[in-house]
């Protein structure tokens, strides 16, 4: 099997049975297909003690397997290649990830390495799903896991149809006087258009660099009077944060905060899940999110 990415093309020669994930979420999809990875990223934000994300380790239990090599960086991007090594992979499956073309062609010499087919950081779930599952020889599989998650989906849109047609943008408030405003392409983005939501047209106005290549651009909070839209979605580490960020005046000035149009998503867990959907993670978090943003909705008008 040959799969072509944006770092190169690589031709897998008989199935895998040793296989490493790098990224926030791969090892979800091959865990998934019933494999548990001989090697995964440690997940220290949103992962249990050993550093394992809740769903993932839900699945390692039920498929009877033990908790992987945990390999270090996975929070920083800073690829361990020395533990790749030890990990003595068949394939090294990394296709949503920040991998830079020096990672892949190191990794490369390891084993045989799937990366992204576009840009870093930017490939939805199902993609996502469908190359791993190409790569392990699984595609029947994975097409039943998508029509699954999909309908559970489809489901709670249905349930919730004020969620239907409101546009949104998605923030992250991590430094004092700025936010992160997350582009159309991020994967949690597109979760919530699987929903009916609809990108803010105020997005792309307020970009100021379309083609810088990353997932969010940055804007001050002097210009948050520019932000127009019906849902302001964000994430948070923990209530804290949400309340030292509703608390700036300037903050407190947006109409969509002052009219309850504000849908914060608490807890470093409940941030993983949703920031990197995943075809374990969405069944995980999906009950609990959906009836969020519709209570969010609700106030829009």
């Amino acid at each position: 099997m040959t799969i072509e990415s944006a770092l190169g093309s690589v031709t897998i020669e008989e199935e895998p049975t040793r296989v490493a994930t790098w990224g926030w979420s791969t090892q979800d999809a091959v865990l998934s297909l019933g494999i548990v990875p001989v090697a995964m990223p440690l997940n220290a934000y949103g992962g249990n003690a050993e550093g394992v994300l809740p769903w993932s380790a839900e699945k390692i239990e039920e498929l009877g397997g033990e908790t992987p090599q945990l390999l270090s960086g996975g929070d920083t991007g800073e690829v361990p290649f020395e533990e790749f090594v030890e990990a003595a992979p068949d394939v090294i499956l990394a296709p949503y990830s920040g991998l830079t073309q020096e990672d892949y062609d190191t990794l490369s010499k390891i084993a045989p390495v799937v990366a992204y087919p576009d840009q870093a950081w930017s490939l939805p779930w199902q993609d996502q799903l469908s190359i791993v599952a190409t790569a392990l020889g699984k595609t029947d599989e994975a097409e039943d896991l998508l029509a699954d998650v999909d309908s559970q989906i489809a489901d709670l849109a249905s349930a919730n149809p004020v969620l239907d047609g409101t546009n949104f943008v998605y923030i992250s408030a991590l430094e004092a006087d700025k936010i992160n405003i997350f582009r159309a392409s991020d994967p949690r983005v597109d979760l919530l258009t699987q929903l009916g939501m609809v990108v803010s047209p105020n997005v792309a106005e307020l970009d100021a660099d379309p083609s810088a290549g990353s997932y969010f651009y940055q804007l001050s909070y002097e210009n948050l009077g520019k932000i127009d839209t019906d849902l302001i979605v964000g994430y948070f580490d923990n209530q804290d944060s949400v309340d030292t960020f509703l608390a700036d005046p300037l903050v407190a000035a947006m109409p969509a905060i002052m009219e309850g149009r504000f849908a914060p998503v608490v807890g470093e867990s409940f941030v993983m899940a949703s920031s990197a959907p995943t075809v374990l993670s969405i069944p995980w978090m999906l009950d609990q999110y959906v009836p969020q943003l519709a209570g969010a909705a609700e106030n829009v008008g």
